[in-house]
This record gives C-alpha cells, structure tokens and sequence, in this order.
C-alpha cells in the first residue's frame, strides 16, 4: 500500500471503526442504555393521537346486499331515523342491490378486505339477517330490527326478528387490530430514533472541544469523517437495540400470557421486524444527518442544544403527523406521509402492519434511500464547509496582522 492518503471508503471506515469501538466500550454506553425509561414520558404525550386512532377504529359502518327496494327503505328510514338513534347506530352502505332470487355471500364480503365493513345485512324487510362478529351484531339486533320495521310499508308495533349469523371476525375488526399495531410501532420508531440520535451531537461536540477533529481533518477528507461518523453512530444504535430486544423478549418470556398480545400485522412478524429494522435505519440516516450539520455549526453544549430544539420541534411534529395519517388509509394525506422523506419511514412501518404487499415497501426503502443519499451528501459538504473554517487559516491571519505592526513600530 502506497504511503498516500486512504480512499475515500477506506477512511469512512476507519473512523466508522474507531467511533464504534471507542462508544460500544465506553462507560457511559452502558449507563446510556438505561435511557428508554425515560422517553416513556413522551409515549403519554401521544394519548391524542391515541384516542383519534381507536375512534377511527371503531367507526365500522354495514353493508346492505338486499333487493333494490328493501335496499333503498333501509337507506331512507336509516336517513330519517338515524339522529334520534344517535351513536347506538353505525352508517349503511349498499354493497350490492339484488336481483329478485339472486343469492349472496356475506362471508366473502367481511373477508375481501374492506377495512370499515362491520356486517352484512341480507335478507328481506321482513326476515333481516345480519352477518358480523358476535359483539357487533349483538349490539346493532336492535337498531337494525327498528330501522327494517320504519322501512316496511306494513310497519305497525311489531318489528322484524333479526336473525344473528356470526363469523370469527370481520375486515373491520382486523383493521382496528391492526391499527392497534401499527400505532404502537410508530411510537416505538420515533422513541428509539430521537434517542439513539443524540449520541451523534454528543460525540462529535466532545471532539470538537479536544480538536479531536482538526487532526482528523488534516490526514482524512471531512466527508469521509461524516460518513464514518454516522454510520458507526448507526451500528451501536442497533447494538443498543440488540441488547433492549434481548431484554423485552426475556420479560415476555417471564410473564408468558399475563402481557397483552399485539395482533399480528399484515405482513408477518418476520417480515414487519426486518422492515421495522430497515425503516429504522433510513429514519436514523435522515436525522443524523441532520444533527452531525447542526454539530459542525456548534463549538459548546448550549449551541448545541439551541440548534437542535427545531430539529427536534419539527420530528415530534413529523411523527403526529405520520400518525394522523395512518387513521386514514388511502387518504390524500397518508400519501403525502408516504412520499415526504421524514415522515415516510413512520408512514410506510405503519402500512406494513394493515397492508399486504411487499412491492410497496421495495419502492419506499428505494425513494427513502435516494433522500438519505441526498441528506448526507447535503450534511457532508455543509459538515466540511463549517469544521473547516474553525481551522488555522484565522490565527495565520492575526500573525500576518502581528507582522506588520512590529514593522511599522521599527520603522
């Protein structure tokens, strides 16, 4: 090996080297990985985009399959009647108007993943059946039986029995599941990245104060350091959730059935880990980019923690509003989420745990790869513009001025 100056991937990867062993085998590493009883408290913050989630959960709505009349009846009395029954009714939709004789499967529907069908109403005017989960089409017998005896032209005192057919579940009841699912993951991936982020600002404002870094931008190009610098932050990130996954299985293991268990998402545990760990990984990217510029622009903690505050004000802000969008699938919105790099990681997580579908993901991780490309390449060239200006070139310039003093003094 010549006795130049190393590449620009062999120095990134002596100082990823460097950063990781000097973090994973300090003192305070360990003491750091005590930190997530901490961001437990913004997990409390989150109880209002809790509440807005499980009520969209629950706003499942019937679907009506009956013969175009009985269809129309159904729709008009629910029309008239359906403020005097307040919330103890939920909205009808017509899935299909029938023809006279025409059979229909209510089961299939409940299955074809219609995310707020609750139950199938089939049946006549006279003799409803009402197709659902046990719990739901418990609660709407009654509602239904009045709406079906206000819709038929011989209503008088007595109201249609309901027959009850009851199926294991319905899209809606695993939509709100997973929504229970998704939401939780969200919390989890904003909760590990703005903590593990943090390690970024503090190492690097510690080199900066022992001119760690000057020496290292004498023999290594400055982009090699930010690059190094971020991904060895990034591999004791996953040391560190190692090490917290280790601990949470041991604990469910140890309570067995006594914890709640989360439904299971669209994709599959295996999978839904492996895109958690992907996302994480784009999301931390991004936002240590972030902080490692902001870094180079501080020369103490207070600086440090004054630059930061709007990072950290507009990730919270990204973070609600990724979840005010996985309340509404297919919306405007959840798609605004999906494409804005920031929020995308949360968004995308959050569709992996209600949607099938890998082919979406290898598109996200692609887009969300490109805007990490972009960010680091941004936040390498800002990094090396404002590291380098704390360099000698001032003090050079002081001595010249010197110079020239002592000359005129002797002149």
């Amino acid at each position: 090996m010549s006795a130049g100056r190393l590449s620009f991937w062999q120095a990134a990867s002596v100082i990823a080297r460097r950063d990781f062993t000097a973090v994973l085998f300090s003192r305070s590493f360990l003491l750091f990985l005590l930190g997530p009883l901490f961001p437990l408290i913004v997990g409390a913050l989150a109880g209002g985009v809790s509440s807005r989630v499980a009520t969209t959960a629950d706003q499942a709505h019937i679907g009506v399959a009956m013969v175009a009349t009985d269809a129309d009846a159904m729709l008009a009395a629910h029309g008239r009647l359906a403020p005097q029954l307040g919330t103890g009714l939920p909205d009808m939709v017509i899935l299909r108007q029938l023809k006279p004789g025409e059979s229909y499967d209510p089961h299939a529907a409940l299955s074809d993943g219609n995310a707020g069908l609750g139950a199938v109403l089939t049946g006549t005017l006279d003799a409803p059946v009402l197709t659902g989960t046990a719990d739901r089409i418990g609660r709407w017998q009654g509602p239904v039986s009045f709406l079906a005896g206000n819709a038929s032209a011989a209503a008088g005192p007595h109201y249609p029995q309901v027959t009850l057919s009851g199926t294991k579940s319905s899209s809606a009841q695993r939509h709100a599941n997973r929504l229970l699912t998704a939401q939780a993951a969200q919390t989890l991936l904003f909760l590990l990245i703005m903590l593990l982020a943090g390690m970024v600002l503090s190492n690097l404002v510690e080199e900066k104060t022992n001119k760690i870094i000057e020496i290292l931008a004498s023999a290594i190009p400055m982009d090699a350091v930010f690059f190094g610098k971020l991904f060895a932050m990034l591999g004791v990130s996953l040391v560190g959730i190692a090490a917290w996954g280790a601990v949470g299985g041991a604990i469910v293991l140890l309570a067995g059935h006594a914890l709640p268990a989360l439904p299971e998402p669209a994709v599959g545990w295996p999978i839904f880990f492996a895109l958690g760990t992907i996302y994480f990984a784009m999301g931390y990217l991004l936002l240590g980019a972030l902080f490692l510029t902001i870094g180079s622009m501080a020369s103490t903690v207070r600086e440090v923690q004054t630059l930061s505050m709007p990072v950290t004000m507009m990730q919270l802000l990204v973070f609600f509003f990724a979840s005010y969008a996985m309340a509404q699938p297919g919306s405007t919105i959840e798609w605004l989420a999906v494409i804005f790099p920031p929020s995308s990681p949360f968004a995308m997580l959050a569709r992996a745990a209600q949607e099938n579908g890998l082919w979406q993901h290898v598109i996200a991780v692609g887009w969300q790869g490109l805007a990490v490309a972009l960010f680091v390449k941004a936040g390498a060239g800002l990094f090396r513009k404002r590291v380098m200006q704390s360099g000698p070139a001032p003090r050079k310039a002081a001595g010249r001025g010197l110079l020239a003093r002592l000359k005129q003094s002797r002149a």
